[in-house]
């Protein structure tokens, strides 16, 4: 299992998001985009779920481009787990969860769906909130269902868009750590928007980094994650502490030009 892609471009109207966009991303890996705002990083994902269609550039699938697939053979591939998911449906947790299912659904719900549903809430460790309603459930748990939905498809790639964002620290270290183990256990690809360097940086065997829409940076995190990185990237001189359990990013100050306070007086 391989995505490729191949010198993506992408315009909204005249402004150019990304520019000549190329990236490899393969079967076990956790993939991180990351970037300030604006850099493209939701908008790249959008291209790789064809979510959204680039004026230039091919996004490949196994070497095929997915343009070609249909969109039921495309669901079965793909898992999209979109930013902040505010979705409110009058359903149950266990009800959600089943819904990933639809891709594979030919004439009913088979016991064959309910066994995959049961295991994945057993996997996300939601079972207890099965016939909860979603409007019943916290912004963390509303993200874990989210998730669990994604698994049902039983995708072979994985697609989140800042899948933490609003969450408190547990739910963060919960999900990243979900993320990872449905790459290395599952054997999935995970490419996943985030804007916490410290959980990009722990928990992903690659970093993309973007600036003004092109790669400013790829490799490992060690290799992305330096301080000359974030400050022309970020703006912001940071200090790099190594710990027992990877490195950490310490922001310190932005980096901005001086301004005499008497010009507002």
């Amino acid at each position: 299992m391989k995505i490729s892609v191949q010198n993506i471009c992408f315009f909204y109207k005249s402004h150019k998001v990304l520019n000549n966009i190329t990236v490899e991303m393969e079967k076990g890996e956790v993939v991180s985009i990351i970037g300030p705002n604006g850099a493209g990083k939701s908008t790249l994902l959008k291209c790789i779920a064809r979510l959204l269609k680039p004026q230039e550039g091919v996004v490949y699938l196994n070497g095929k481009d997915i343009a070609s697939k249909d969109l039921k053979e495309l669901a079965k591939a793909m898992g999209y787990v979109p930013q902040d998911s505010r979705e409110i449906f009058p359903f149950t947790v266990m009800e959600t969860v089943l819904m990933g299912r639809k891709p594979h659904l030919k004439w009913g719900v088979t016991e064959e769906d309910l066994n995959i549903v049961s295991k994945v809430m057993k996997f996300m460790d939601i079972e207890e909130l099965a016939e909860r309603s979603l409007d019943q459930l916290s912004g963390g748990q509303r993200q874990k269902v989210f998730v669990a939905r994604a698994l049902a498809q039983q995708p072979e790639i994985f697609l989140f868009d800042e899948p933490t964002s609003n969450l408190d620290i547990r739910h963060q270290l919960e999900v990243f750590e979900i993320i990872k183990k449905i790459a290395q256990t599952e054997g999935r690809i995970v490419i996943v928007v985030v804007h916490d360097l410290n959980l990009a940086s722990r928990f992903a065997d690659k970093l993309v980094m973007l600036k003004d829409g092109y790669i400013y940076a790829i490799g490992k995190p060690e290799e992305v994650i330096t301080e000359n990185n974030i400050r022309e990237v970020y703006g912001v001189s940071a200090s790099i502490i190594e710990t027992e359990f990877g490195f950490y990013v310490l922001p310190i100050e932005p980096l901005v030009e001086e301004v005499d306070i008497r010009s507002f007086t």
